[in-house]
């Protein structure tokens, strides 16, 4: 391994020395070139030693910059008091050309001085995008340096969710896979994390409270596992759902049915530090409703219920607000409406995905393949009564990670162009959701101490892949 962290070290030709536990960086500007484009494809498509050298040399390289893996939670805790508002935290999902996607959001928030952004990963896009917790804090460390990006780094665990067909099954048995998972992304470098027990919501009680019952209590559950698992000087940011996305709208009664028995079932287990924001449903679905041409249906959003569920999140149980899932494939006049009824956050994937997709510099013949693929690998996504259009739209993305690699390698001008476009529609949503501006906020409010790789805990098992978990 030193020999391999040496040549790691060499790639920046003398701008970076090794020091005991760590490094220091005597040219700032080189971490900006093309050396770090070396050191992330060897982090990600390396091996062995030199790979591990490689994301081991990129945490340090982030922790000497301030490209820190951090929590947001005094933020979010900050507007739950008030202190701040007025803005909506985009969560991004990267999943295809993670590393230019990634430098084009850092671009976008360097240059806007956006510091209330995260960049998270679901555990379905965990399997599908071949992208595990340390290979993605690597990267998007990596696309920090590159960008000259020195802001703490909100790195998500989205829908850390429990299945509900392999719940029924074996109930210890999947919450542990979800345990298992978070210990992997706390381990890795994720200090947030989205705890989806909502698939546990039983409609068929007459009351509220039973009705989530089993989602409050596993959430309290699992997020006395995530305390335990705090390295020093951290609280992970945790938030939870009280409605399945894509399902019934949710209430206020309900946020108050989980929140009150939420409480309790924690305090149960040692009073610990609970969740920082509430996801819930109001009419979006993940990558939208396909209609049969393959384009997006019109989305009848609640924003009524929307606000009326953030502030009393914010009001009468000190949260940052409401957040809202299925977001990216809205109309380009809805995002404005966000901050304006202070919603906290709102999670953002497959418009990026298309963006990259529908690409017109896409070569044809990758696309051909990329098409073929998905016809002949994901036919367990077809629906009776889909179209081919709506099935290829919704398949698609379980090529990324077989197609990572030819992605990653397409011509400097092909991504360069994708990479624009990516740009141009970040610099449209940090503006509606008035995120530019927000770093102020995250140094005033965000603690990002410094942490050497050594004393990270890496999980020493995986969860098993689920595909078919939340996005």
């Amino acid at each position: 391994m030193a020999d391999a962290t040496r040549r790691a070290v060499d790639i920046y030709g003398g701008a970076v020395h090794l020091v005991p536990g760590g490094v220091t960086v005597r040219d700032a500007a080189r971490l900006r070139s093309d050396a770090t484009d070396r050191l992330v494809w060897q982090a990600v498509f390396g091996e062995g030693d030199d790979r591990e050298a490689a994301r081991w040399l990129l945490w340090e390289l982030g922790q000497v910059t301030g490209a820190r893996p951090a929590s947001i939670n005094g933020l979010y805790l900050a507007r739950g008091r008030g202190d701040v508002g007025g803005f909506t935290v985009p969560a991004m999902n990267v999943r295809a050309m993670a590393y230019d996607t990634a430098r084009a959001i850092f671009r976008t928030a360097r240059k806007g001085k956006a510091g209330a952004i995260i960049l998270e990963i679901a555990r379905s896009e965990i399997a599908y995008t071949e992208q595990r917790p340390a290979e993605y804090v690597a990267v998007l460390i990596g696309a920090a340096l590159r960008e000259g990006y020195t802001l703490p780094l909100f790195i998500q665990g989205d829908h850390c969710q429990v299945n509900h067909k392999k719940y029924q099954a074996d109930p210890e048995g999947e919450v542990g896979e979800v345990k298992k998972l978070i210990a992997e992304e706390v381990g890795a470098g994720f200090y947030n994390i989205d705890v989806d027990t909502s698939t546990l919501v039983d409609l068929s009680q007459a009351m509220l409270e039973e009705q989530q019952r089993a989602n409050y209590e596993r959430a309290a559950e699992i997020t006395a596992f995530i305390r335990g698992l705090e390295p020093e000087g951290v609280t992970v940011s945790v938030g939870a759902e009280i409605g399945e996305v894509g399902m019934k709208n949710s209430t206020v009664e309900e946020l108050h049915a989980f929140m009150q028995g939420y409480n309790r079932s924690l305090a149960g287990l040692g009073g610990h530090e609970g969740i920082s924001k509430i996801s819930v449903q109001t009419g979006t679905s993940h990558g939208g409703v396909v209609l049969p041409d393959g384009s997006i249906a019109d989305v009848k959003l609640d924003l009524e219920a929307l606000a009326a569920l953030s502030r009393v999140a914010r009001e009468d149980y000190g949260m940052a607000g409401a957040v809202q899932h299925g977001a990216s494939t809205l109309p380009s006049n809805a995002f404005g409406n966000f901050p304006r009824i202070e919603t906290a956050e709102i999670h953002l994937a497959t418009n990026f995905q298309n963006i990259v997709f529908d690409h017109p510099r896409i070569p044809a013949a990758l696309r051909d393949r990329l098409r073929a693929w998905v016809d002949e690998n994901a036919v367990g996504e077809r629906k009776g009564g889909d179209t081919n259009e709506q099935f290829y739209y919704k398949a698609r993305k379980k090529a990324i990670g077989p197609f990572k690699r030819e992605l990653w390698s397409l011509p400097e001008e092909i991504r360069a162009a994708i990479a624009a476009d990516l740009e141009r529609t970040f610099a449209f949503l940090f503006e509606q959701l008035n995120v530019n501006g927000t770093e102020d906020h995250v140094n005033r409010f965000v603690q990002a101490p410094m942490q050497h790789h050594a004393a990270l805990k890496p999980a020493l098992v995986t969860a098993v892949d689920d595909a078919e978990a939340g996005e």
